[in-house]
């Protein structure tokens, strides 16, 4: 009989086609509660029953064993499922190209074939290791009694924004130009500031310029610089953001917004690392990071011949996607609680809260205008209100009040969110109660109960 008194052990998944090392690293991690997976099936059909905390992964895997296909596949659907899982990528295909994709696509470390027991242990410890503390932080943050920061700036116990710190932390100290994707408001340039104060070029400059903001016939200059006379108004050189970010980092928002003359001679600079000033024939070496962001869709403006695919290709060595902020769980309140007391504090101390309702009302919120939406309406509701708790009235938002009444109540959005999945895994599984049990990660009887008692049955 299990000693009730010893402590639970973290959960490790192996996903290995090779029976030898899925025994080897079975027994060489037996301080572990290890899972075994020998393909990507069985590794999604483990990772929703037991939840593994890490995960090794072959590339390698049927029906694709000699390349990385289906080791890639699996990768993304395991982040998809649970985006706070280390994904530890190991694979002697192509090491630096499957590197730097697995990397990119929100694996925690990579691990080059063949496999030293050792060494890839110390990766496993730490990965474990850290996932504690990002499962402290988050939870810390979730309840309010903890900053919730990441990167330096970002506020966030969501596990996908996790992801997205992880992932920054890992390109970091690369020299790989970085594209953040994601739509107004969702803190593109915080997140450039964090990825550059986590790289080792911190102590250098960052520099930022909106693309969008500046006119067409100035922009080139505000970029490249001037020389003294080459224009009218020019009377005295002047470097421009690629010359001032020399050895630092220089952020270009809004990039979907540069027009196609000026996209040449970015390519240039990219390409070979040297700008000319305008009016200007000296080659000037410059070493800047480049991290832009845009909310166009670039593809699209490829194929209408108003955006260049070669320096897109050179703009997104590494592409890392922002969700929006309804799609951050818990986020809306922890930062809602964030504003309110930086307002309360600059405008009016007389405001100490919000109320369960005003609460409730930012979760059931679909946030069109993202973060910067979240922080105008608490602005506004700490200088509007009379009392001191914000109240659902002063966020001035139409939320429906049986739904934002539901989402007080622990019990109703637990059953709601088991009615979704339910649902959802019985149509995908065209009604086959057994798969949608294993698509659950529970046991079929458990379904049936579950069917049973939010009166399901008809669905079944």
């Amino acid at each position: 009989m299990p000693d009730s008194n010893q402590p639970k052990r973290e959960k490790l998944l192996i996903v290995e086609d090779d029976p030898g090392l899925q025994k080897q690293l079975k027994w060489a991690y037996d301080d572990f509660d290890v899972i075994v997976a020998g393909d990507r099936e069985s590794a999604i059909e483990m990772l929703r029953a037991e939840e593994p905390d890490v995960v090794t992964l072959d590339l390698g895997l049927p029906p694709d064993p000699d390349g990385t296909t289906e080791g890639f596949a699996t990768m993304d659907e395991i982040l998809s499922l649970k985006p706070d899982t280390k994904v530890i990528v190991a694979s002697g295909h192509g090491e630096k190209a499957s590197a730097l994709r697995a990397i990119s696509g929100g694996a925690w470390d990579f691990y080059h074939k063949p496999v030293d027991i050792d060494e890839l242990g110390l990766i496993v410890r730490r990965a474990f290791h850290v996932h504690r503390l990002e499962q402290e932080n988050a939870t810390l943050a979730a309840r309010g009694n903890g900053d919730g920061y990441i990167l330096g700036q970002i506020i966030t116990g969501a596990p996908e924004m996790l992801k997205i710190a992880r992932m920054i932390e890992r390109v970091a100290n690369t020299n790989a130009s970085v594209m953040l994707l994601g739509a107004s408001g969702t803190g593109k340039e915080l997140l450039a500031k964090g990825l550059h104060e986590a790289s080792d070029r911190r102590d250098q400059a960052f520099v930022a310029i909106n693309c969008a903001a500046i006119p067409e016939n100035l922009l080139e200059s505000e970029l490249f610089g001037h020389e003294k006379g080459a224009f009218t108004g020019a009377i005295k050189t002047t470097e421009g953001k690629i010359e001032q970010a020399d050895g630092g980092t220089l952020f270009l928002d809004e990039v979907g917004d540069i027009p196609l003359p000026l996209q040449v001679k970015l390519l240039r600079f990219l390409q070979e690392r040297v700008i000319e000033r305008i009016g200007g024939r000296k080659a000037i070496a410059v070493d800047t990071r480049i991290v832009c962001a845009t909310h166009q869709n670039l593809e699209k403006m490829i194929k209408e011949n108003s955006f260049r695919e070669d320096l897109y290709y050179r703009f997104a060595e590494i592409v890392i996607k922002i969700p929006p902020l309804s799609g951050r769980s818990g986020d809306a309140s922890l930062l809602a609680r964030h504003f309110q007391k930086k307002f309360a504090a600059e405008i009016n101390p007389a405001v100490k809260g919000l109320a369960p309702d005003a609460l409730a009302a930012l979760e059931a919120w679909h946030w069109p205008g993202n973060v910067r939406e979240l922080e105008n309406r608490i602005k506004r509701a700490v200088i509007m209100a009379d009392g001191k708790m914000i109240g659902a009235n002063d966020l001035d938002l139409e939320v429906d009040e049986n739904a934002a009444t539901d989402l007080l109540n622990l019990k109703a959005a637990r059953e709601a969110a088991d009615r979704s999945a339910i649902l959802r895994a019985i149509s995908q599984t065209s009604g086959n109660i057994s798969n949608a049990a294993k698509l659950l990660g529970i046991s079929r009887p458990t379904l049936y109960d579950l069917l049973k008692q939010y009166k399901l049955q008809q669905a079944s």
